[in-house]
C-alpha cells in the first residue's frame, strides 16, 4: 500500500456527514443545503442539445490530448479572458484538456513531484505549499506522492491571501509545487499581480512549480474587475514562455455543468508535455461528446455573465440579513461567505442543523492546525448555490438561531 494513505485525512463531507448523523433535527422547516459547491443554477440549454446531438460519439475513442477544436476553443477563449500577447498560448503546445480540475490538480502532483529525492531523510524531502484553508485536494495530492505540505495561513488581517514573506528560507528551498487558488475557496480572495510577482521570483530562484487553480475565476462580483490569473501576471511581467507556470479551469462553476467533468490545464509548454505523456499512461481521456459541448460553453459569454448577475444578486440580500448579526464581509469572488461564528463552528453548524435544518461545512474541517493556529476555527463555509429566495431564507433563519445564542 502507498503509505501516503494513512496519512489522509477525512474528507470535509465525510466529518459534515458524521456530524449531522449524531444530531437530532428539532424542526419541521425545509432542509436547506448550503455546505457544498456545487452550482444550482439553470444549465445552458445550449450546451445540454450540443450532449445530445453529439451522443452516437460514444462509439469512438477520445485521444488523450483532445480535439483540435477544443483545444483551439480554449486557447482563444485563454488568451481574450487574460489579454495574453497575441501567438503566446499554443492550442499544441500550452493546452490539454482535463476531466475537471479536482482530478487534474491531483494527478500533476504526482506526475511533477520528484519521487527519486531522498524522503528518508526529512530535511531533503519534497515540500508542496499550500494556502490554509484550502481545498483538500491539494493536501491529499501531496502526500500520496510522499512530499510534505506546508500551510500557509490566510487570515482576515492579510485580507485571507496568503503571506509568502513567512515561509522560511529552508522550506523554499525544499519546495518542488505551490498551489494557488484564486479567487480562493473558500474565502474568496483574490491574488493580485505584485504577489503573483513575487511568487514568480522566489519559484526562479527555488526552481519550483506554481500551480494555479482558478476555477472560480468567472464568478466575480465586480463586472469591471476580472480576476487577474497567473498567465495574465506572467505575461504582464514578460514571460510569455509561462515557466514553471500552470493554470487549472473548469466549467463546472463558470458554466454550472459540474457532472460535465470538463476542464483544462494551460501553461508551460515543457509541464504540459511531460502531463500529457503521463496522463496517456493514466487512461483519462475526456469523451468526445464532451469535448464538443465544451466547444460551444468556452465560446459563450452571455450564459456566463448571467450567472454572475445571480450570484450578485444573492450576495447583497443575504448580507443585509446576515451583516447585523455577524462579522462577513463581501468576497471579490466565488460564491462563498466566510464569516465569523459566536461559538465554535463545529458547535455552531451542528445547532443550526438540528435548530433549522440548514447545512454549512464548519471552517476548521477545511483547515490544518499548526502552530500559529487554525484559521478555519470559528467560521463557517456558506455557499449561495441555491436559489435566490432559499437562500434569504436560510440567512433569515441563520439570524433566528444566532439571536437564541445571545440569551
Amino acid at each position: 500500500m502507498n503509505s501516503g494513505l494513512e496519512k489522509l485525512h477525512p474528507y470535509p463531507f465525510e466529518r459534515l456527514a458524521q456530524l449531522k448523523q449524531e444530531t437530532s433535527v428539532v424542526t419541521n422547516a425545509e432542509h436547506i443545503d448550503l455546505s457544498i459547491g456545487e452550482p444550482k443554477h439553470t444549465i445552458p440549454e445550449f450546451i445540454l442539445n450540443e450532449l445530445q446531438k453529439q451522443l452516437p460519439m460514444v462509439a469512438s475513442y477520445p485521444t488523450t490530448r483532445g480535439i483540435d477544436a477544443l483545444r483551439q476553443a480554449i486557447a482563444e477563449w485563454l488568451s481574450k479572458r487574460f489579454q495574453l500577447p497575441d501567438g503566446s498560448i499554443s492550442a499544441d503546445r500550452n493546452i490539454l484538456p482535463v476531466n475537471g480540475t479536482r482530478e487534474a490538480l491531483f494527478a500533476f502532483a504526482q506526475c511533477i513531484i520528484d519521487s527519486n529525492s531522498n524522503h528518508s531523510n526529512k530535511k531533503n524531502r519534497p515540500v508542496v505549499i499550500l494556502p490554509n484553508p484550502f481545498y483538500q485536494i491539494y493536501e491529499g495530492a501531496a502526500l500520496l506522492a510522499n512530499a510534505e505540505p506546508y500551510y500557509i495561513n490566510c487570515v482576515e488581517a492579510n485580507r485571507f491571501l496568503p503571506d509568502f514573506d513567512v515561509v522560511p528560507e529552508d522550506i523554499w528551498q525544499r519546495c518542488q509545487l505551490i498551489y494557488l487558488c484564486s479567487p480562493g475557496n473558500p474565502t474568496g480572495a483574490v491574488i493580485g499581480q505584485e504577489s503573483i510577482k513575487k511568487l514568480l521570483e522566489l519559484a526562479d530562484k527555488h526552481d519550483f512549480i506554481i500551480a494555479a487553480d482558478e476555477c472560480y475565476s468567472e464568478i466575480y462580483l465586480d463586472e469591471d474587475a476580472p480576476p487577474v490569473g497567473l498567465l495574465q501576471a506572467a505575461a504582464n511581467l514578460g514571460r510569455n514562455d509561462y515557466q514553471r507556470c500552470i493554470v487549472f479551469h473548469s466549467l463546472s462553476k463558470r458554466s454550472n455543468v459540474p457532472g460535465m467533468r470538463s476542464g483544462f490545464i494551460a501553461g508551460d509548454a515543457e509541464l504540459i508535455q511531460a502531463f500529457l505523456r503521463y496522463r496517456t499512461y493514466h487512461g483519462c481521456a475526456m469523451p468526445l461528446y464532451t469535448q464538443m459541448a465544451s466547444i460551444v460553453a468556452w465560446q459563450d459569454e452571455g450564459h456566463v455573465r448571467g450567472n454572475r448577475t445571480l450570484y450578485r444578486q444573492k450576495f447583497d440580500a443575504v448580507l443585509d440579513i446576515l451583516k447585523p448579526v455577524m462579522n462577513v464581509t463581501k468576497p471579490d469572488a466565488s460564491f462563498y461567505l466566510w464569516p465569523e461564528t459566536p461559538v465554535p463552528d463545529a458547535e455552531f453548524a451542528t445547532g443550526l442543523y438540528s435548530r433549522q435544518n440548514i447545512t454549512v461545512l464548519p471552517g476548521s474541517f477545511l483547515s490544518r492546525s499548526i502552530p500559529i493556529g487554525n484559521p478555519g476555527e470559528n467560521r463557517i463555509r456558506v455557499a449561495l448555490v441555491a436559489e435566490i429566495d432559499q437562500c434569504v431564507e436560510a440567512a433569515e433563519r441563520m439570524c433566528e438561531y444566532i439571536n437564541t445564542l445571545r440569551w
